[in-house]
């Protein structure tokens, strides 16, 4: 296993564990405070591994096709875990939600259907800058719940959660726009088959 491959797998290792460090205290009612700081750290160490994964793969010609397939399920793996997080406070509607995941579960299985034919479906610049409004996103839900925790007043947070609302429509909208140009990208590179 190359250098990307165990940062890809080191974003999805730290999913759960952001998942149980946000939903801690509120099981708990205790560790608020270090719960915060917790989450701003796995935030950072799952963000920079994304960049760095994919720059040491291509500087270092260690591009392969289990990468091209395993860093995007990484990255679900880890935005959908903060997305959960976010509509289970409360502060991400569910509808909004319910898009991104189908969305989500939609490209696996083209991916899926891709791979089948022989072709590794790799990140287009508009998946790529879906994933730049997912990771804005996610700066906006993990500064709300650290602000709130390290006992900022909830009249900040209020307006922090407006424009979070806003920025969560946003990934919605580029998620569904970026799912089209994947689709489309998949008709264009389909083969016939004499498969079902």
């Amino acid at each position: 296993m190359n250098v990307p491959t165990r940062l890809t797998v080191l974003r999805i290792v730290l999913s759960p564990v952001f998942f149980v460090v946000w939903f801690f205290p509120l099981w708990t009612g205790k560790g608020f405070f270090l719960s915060a700081v917790l989450l701003i750290v796995l935030f950072i160490v799952q963000e920079v591994t994304d960049v760095l994964d994919g720059a040491i793969a291509r500087k270092q010609g260690l591009v392969t096709d289990l990468g091209k397939v395993l860093d995007p399920f990484a990255d679900v793996m880890s935005r959908m875990t903060f997305f959960i997080c976010f509509t289970g406070t409360g502060f991400m509607p569910l509808w909004i939600f319910t898009l991104l995941i189908y969305r989500e579960l939609a490209m696996t299985f083209l991916r899926l259907l891709m791979i089948r034919q022989g072709v590794a479906l790799a990140a287009s610049i508009w998946g790529k800058l879906k994933a730049v409004v997912y990771n804005i996103a996610g700066i906006a839900g993990v500064a709300i719940v650290a602000l709130s925790r390290f006992g900022v007043p909830g009249d900040v947070v209020d307006i922090l959660k407006k424009v979070a609302l806003y920025i969560f429509l946003l990934a919605a909208f580029s998620s569904m726009a970026s799912f089209a140009t994947y689709a489309v990208r998949a008709l264009r590179l389909s083969t016939p088959s004499n498969g079902d």
